[in-house]
Formats: structure tokens, C-alpha cells, sequence
């Protein structure tokens, strides 16, 4: 049976978490909201995300920072960053800090879903990859040592 994809959603504005909720819900995504950065740190150290979409401007850190904290809780994680405070510098800082993605508020809802759904597949590949390289290995080395017991 194959796990629902979880996603995180790190934004002050009830409205634009209920709005995503809305649309990954009905695209089948189980989803959970935090409107802080503190709140979406401890949220990951309890649960496990496929995804987050997280604000730039949040009540008590800035999503660069969060972004960071995220990275080291949750390295596999596919972080979008979005932001109604559109800046290059905005923009360069959260892709040199490991963000996937950045959409500007207003996000239109298909390009943030083809995004997602992009990003998702990306990782599920590398997963997979991944999943492959470690059974290939144990089956080398566990026909490398039933060699020497011979």
C-alpha cells in the first residue's frame, strides 16, 4: 500500500494555509499547517514531511532560517519557499539555502501544483535510487563474504 505524501505548510495568514490545504487536500495529499517557524521545527521533529511551503516572513524567524533548521531536521524534505515580499536577494538566499522552488504571492495554483508534483517525483526517484544502490551493495558484500567462509 503506498503512503499518502505529507506536506507542510509554514505560513502567518490562515487564509492562504486554508486555501493550500484546500487544493493539496483535494489533490489527495495529507496536509498540516504551522503558522511559525518554531512550531514547523518541532512539527518535523515528530513527523515526517515529503514537502514544505514555507513563508519568508514569519512571526518569529525569517524562512531562510527556518529553511536551514529544516534542512538539518528534515534533509530529504522538498522546501518551496513563498513569499509576498518578492526580492532578488530574498530569492538567492533561500536557493543557496537549499530551497527547491520560490513562487511570489499571489502563487497561481497550477504552476505551485505542477511544481510540487515535479519536486515529488524528483525525490521519489532519487528514493528509489537510493533503495537500489544499498540492495546492490548488501547483495556484493553478502557474496563477497559467503566467498571467504568457503
Amino acid at each position: 500500500m503506498e503512503e499518502k505524501v505529507r506536506i507542510l505548510i509554514v505560513d502567518d495568514d490562515q487564509n492562504i494555509i486554508e486555501v493550500l490545504k484546500l487544493i493539496l487536500e483535494a489533490r489527495g495529499y495529507e496536509v498540516d499547517a504551522a503558522s511559525t517557524g518554531n512550531e514547523a521545527i518541532e512539527k518535523s521533529k515528530t513527523n515526517i514531511y515529503n514537502l514544505a511551503i514555507l513563508d519568508i516572513k514569519l512571526p518569529d524567524m525569517e524562512g531562510t532560517k527556518l529553511l536551514k533548521a529544516l534542512r538539518e531536521t528534515s534533509p530529504e524534505m522538498v522546501k518551496i519557499m513563498l513569499t509576498g515580499y518578492p526580492q532578488l536577494q530574498n530569492a538567492i538566499d533561500s536557493l543557496n539555502d537549499g530551497a527547491d522552488a520560490y513562487f511570489i504571492k499571489p502563487a497561481d495554483p497550477a504552476k505551485l501544483l505542477k511544481t510540487i508534483e515535479e519536486k515529488l517525483e524528483e525525490q521519489r526517484e532519487a528514493e528509489e535510487l537510493t533503495q537500489e544502490h544499498i540492495a546492490a551493495f548488501l547483495k556484493t558484500r553478502t557474496e563477497k563474504l559467503l566467498q571467504e567462509l568457503e
